[in-house]
C-alpha cells in the first residue's frame, strides 16, 4: 500500500489544508487508473479517524484509491460566513487529486462516501452532482439539515449553524437532501446510495425518514440497520459492506505484503 499525507493549497478555500490518499501498492504494475472513494469525515473528527477503518485492506482488496479531506465543522457546506467548502470538496478536490494521483476521471469509477456529518456530505455531492458520482456511501448520516440544526439550538452550538446557514437559516432548504432527492430524480444519471445505521443511535430517526422517503423516488436506494450506537464499529462494518456492494473483490496473490 502507498499512504501518501499531505498539505494542499486550495484556491476555493485560499488557504493550506490536509490531503491524505490510500494506493494499492500495485501502483507499479497496475495499467488503468484506479476507482476513487472520497471518504468524508464527521462533526468532531478529521480525516485521521479513518485510519482505523482498515483502509489499507479495502484498498488492496478492491484496488481502490481513497481520498480523505478535512472540512472542520462545515457541514459541507458553501457556509453563509465561512468558506464554501461543498464547492471544495466537490469542485475543486477532485481535479486536484486527478492531479497527483492515479485515479480515473470516469464517473462510473468515483464514489463518495462519509460517516455522519460526512454522511450529510455524501449524500449531498451524489444529489447535486449526480453527473459526477456512480455511488455514495452514507453512514449513520445527519442527513436531515433541519433536525440538525434544531439538535444545535437545544445544544447551544446556534452560532455555529448561523454561520454555516444564515442569521434566519435561510440557506436551509437549499441544502435539504430531501428536496435535493427530488430534483435528482428527474435526472438523466442517478447515483446508487448505499446507507446504514444502528438501531440505538442517536440519530437514528434521520435514517429512517430518509429511508422512507426514498421509497418513493426514483433513485436506486439500498439501507441496513443492525444494532448499534453512533460508533466505529458500526462505522468500520459499514464502509466494508459499501465496497463490497460497490467494488469486485481483487484475488490477493500475497497478503503477508499488506500487514
Amino acid at each position: 500500500m502507498a499512504y501518501f499525507h499531505g498539505t494542499i493549497y486550495s484556491q476555493v478555500l485560499q488557504m493550506n489544508t490536509s490531503v491524505t490518499a490510500v494506493v494499492p501498492n500495485t501502483i507499479l504494475t497496475d495499467e488503468k487508473p484506479y476507482p476513487v472513494v472520497y471518504l468524508l469525515h464527521g462533526l468532531s473528527g478529521n480525516f485521521s479517524d479513518w485510519e482505523s477503518a482498515q483502509l489499507q485492506l479495502l484498498s488492496e482488496t478492491y484496488r481502490i484509491c481513497l481520498i480523505l479531506p478535512e472540512v472542520q465543522r462545515s457541514f459541507y457546506i458553501d457556509m453563509k460566513y465561512g468558506l464554501p467548502y461543498f464547492t471544495y470538496i466537490s469542485e475543486e478536490l477532485p481535479k486536484i487529486c486527478k492531479k497527483l494521483f492515479p485515479i480515473s476521471d470516469k464517473r462510473e469509477d468515483t464514489y463518495v462516501m462519509g460517516l455522519s456529518m460526512g454522511g450529510y456530505g455524501a449524500l449531498k455531492c451524489a444529489l447535486k452532482k449526480p453527473e459526477q458520482y456512480a455511488g455514495c456511501a452514507a453512514f449513520s448520516a445527519a442527513c436531515d439539515i433541519e433536525q440538525v440544526a434544531k439538535r444545535a439550538e437545544e445544544e447551544q452550538r446556534i452560532d455555529e449553524m448561523k454561520a454555516i446557514l444564515g442569521l434566519d437559516y435561510e440557506l436551509l432548504k437549499e441544502n435539504d437532501l430531501f428536496l435535493m432527492a427530488k430534483e435528482c430524480e428527474a435526472s438523466t444519471l442517478k447515483p446508487s446510495i448505499f446507507m446504514t445505521c444502528g438501531t440505538e443511535d442517536f440519530i437514528y430517526n434521520m435514517s429512517v425518514k430518509f429511508r422512507d422517503f426514498m421509497k418513493d423516488v426514483d433513485i436506486p436506494f439500498v439501507y441496513q440497520e443492525w444494532s448499534g450506537t453512533h460508533e466505529w464499529y458500526l462505522w468500520n462494518k459499514s464502509l466494508h459492506l459499501a465496497c463490497e456492494h460497490f467494488f469486485e473483490r481483487v484475488q490477493l496473490e500475497n497478503y503477508c505484503n499488506i500487514q
